[in-house]
């Protein structure tokens, strides 16, 4: 079950790392030149819906890195 585990809070981990990289920051980041073409093509509510999507998906990535932290801290102690 550990062995599951890390597993999976390493994919979790790439994953988050992934998301956060692409979201655009002050300088518009990586995701500059993603948010910038579709910007051009669909306007830029289509931008602002992928920064949306971007900021739910670290969210929702962020709660499951700090669960599966705690759950493989679990099994480790034990």
């Amino acid at each position: 079950m550990a062995v599951f585990l890390k597993i999976v809070l390493v994919i979790v981990s790439i994953l988050l790392i992934g998301v956060v990289l692409l979201q655009s920051g002050k300088s518009a980041g990586l995701s500059g030149s993603i948010a910038g073409g579709a910007e051009q093509i669909m306007g830029k509510a289509k931008a602002r819906g992928i920064d949306a999507l971007l900021n739910k998906i670290t969210v929702i990535l962020a709660v499951l890195f700090m669960l599966l932290s705690i759950a493989v801290a679990y099994f480790l102690r034990a």
